[in-house]
């Protein structure tokens, strides 16, 4: 029986796809004695204890700044997310902010809430203050999307419908991405060069030391006067104070975000929503089926998909018995480890070894059962961080 700890609500949708006979799954209030792996959605595990039982953690979302994801990797837990399960829900608030922001729409509520007056007088206060709230249409303007993952690649998609032009930049596109890219998205050549380009541009990035201030003040002048930001992917990629300091020049129309702060909550060309980039009831229930599913490949067979920290490592189950090795990516580990099992007797009959960064994994089949004291001498080879018999 596997224990799963949950540090958030998540969607039961998701934890039926951990079958009662063989998971038990509670919640903090639960006080759950050493779980085998932890679900999560936006609780913040930097400060947490994490108890030593756990093999593996995963989060019911795409972003991973919640999780201290070095600190797990160094103990050989790989952390699973759900990349482009909320890709849908994320695109529809991109293409809502577009709307939002041509054509006025949260100033032009504002200002129709707050007229007084009898209908009459109502209908003439409308008619003369409808003229501050003109806007313009989408189609034939140029929209940059930077970043083409699941959610970039589908709001560009969906903006050529609309009649946008496109411009896409991502240097680390996948060849899955690319599929799936329209093929009437042009590509820019640099950050710069789709700024300079675009009547709106949309960000799609994790937040890391290199997408940190991405849009800086000295890049905002590269636009065109008038231009509108949305940002619905990380706070911190958009420099906040250059950007109002750019709308309050007039050289920017509007900023559209998921992060609201003092200084842009009340601006009046700046439209601040509540992080609701995968809040649906459908982007939950997706992100909690496909981190359900992983975790449980994972624990039931050691088969790593969607891991940030670990590479993808999928061997389909022998007759044989499953031995799960994580360690660190230096010269000979491999080695190492059949060493150890030949000496032992063990004949392995499939292995598959993969790495990421500072991490490798290795998951072997053997005809025979490993012996527990094959699997201490394993544990003691220096740079492994994890083993598991299946």
């Amino acid at each position: 029986m596997f224990k799963i700890l949950t540090l958030n609500n998540i969607s039961a949708q998701g934890l039926e796809h951990l079958p009662g006979d063989r998971y038990e799954i509670a919640g903090v209030e639960g006080a759950m004695q050493a779980p085998d792996a932890i679900l999560l959605r936006s609780f913040k595990m930097h400060d947490y204890a994490l108890p030593g039982s756990v093999k593996a953690v995963g989060r019911a979302g795409a972003g991973v700044n919640n999780i201290p994801v070095d600190k797990l990797s160094a103990r050989g837990i790989p952390v699973f997310n759900a990349p482009g399960a909320n890709a849908n829900a994320v695109a529809e608030l991109v293409l809502a902010g577009m709307l939002l922001a041509c054509r006025n729409i949260c100033q032009s509520w504002d200002f129709a809430r707050h007229v007084e007056g009898d209908d009459a007088s109502i209908d003439k206060q409308v008619e003369a203050g409808k003229k501050d709230f003109v806007g313009y249409e989408l189609p034939g303007r140029t929209l940059g999307v930077i970043g083409l993952g699941a959610i970039g690649v589908r709001v560009a998609n969906l903006a050529t419908k609309l009649g946008m032009k496109v411009i896409g930049f991502d240097p680390a596109i996948t060849v899955q991405a690319a599929w799936k890219l329209s093929s009437d998205v042009q590509q820019a050549i640099s950050v710069d060069d789709l700024l300079s380009k675009v009547d709106f541009v949309s960000f799609h990035v994790p937040l890391v030391d290199a997408t940190r201030n991405m849009l800086s003040a000295e890049r905002v002048q590269l636009m065109k006067k008038g231009a509108v930001v949305l940002n619905f992917s990380r706070q911190g990629i958009v420099d906040d104070i250059g950007l109002v300091a750019a709308l309050e020049a007039g050289k920017l129309y509007s900023y559209v975000c998921d992060f609201p702060s003092n200084r842009l909550k009340k601006h009046p060309r700046v439209i601040t929503l509540p992080h609701l980039g995968a809040s649906t009831e459908e982007a939950e229930d997706n992100c909690a089926v496909m981190v359900a599913d992983q975790v449980r490949e994972f624990l039931e067979n050691g088969n790593i998909t969607n891991a940030v920290n670990f590479p993808e490592v999928v061997m389909p189950r022998t007759e044989g018995h499953r031995i799960a090795i994580a360690n660190a990516n230096v010269p000979n580990m491999v080695g190492q480890i059949s060493t150890t099992m030949a000496r032992a007797g063990l004949n392995i009959i499939d292995l598959l070894n993969k790495s990421k960064g500072n991490i490798a994994y290795t998951l072997a089949d053997v005809e025979t059962a490993i012996p527990a004291a094959v699997i201490k001498e394993i544990a003691a080879i220096e740079g492994v961080l994890a083993v598991r018999v299946l």
